[in-house]
């Protein structure tokens, strides 16, 4: 009877391809957060540069 349920489990896939899933959402997830971290001081300063440029050309 254990033995039967251990083959069944081991065979049954089903659920598999929403764990797959899950996994490359978390790893994209992480990609994104990690491209923040390291990019993030670097698109503040740039947008900080495009709106000071903006506000001083419609000043002027």
């Amino acid at each position: 009877m254990l033995k039967n349920f251990l083959t069944r489990f081991i065979k049954d896939e089903r659920g598999v391809t929403a764990i797959e899933y899950g996994l490359i959402a978390v790893a994209v997830a992480v990609a994104i957060g990690a491209a923040v971290l390291t990019m993030g001081d670097e698109l503040l300063t740039t947008f900080t540069n495009i709106t000071t440029t903006l506000t001083a050309g419609s000043k002027g």
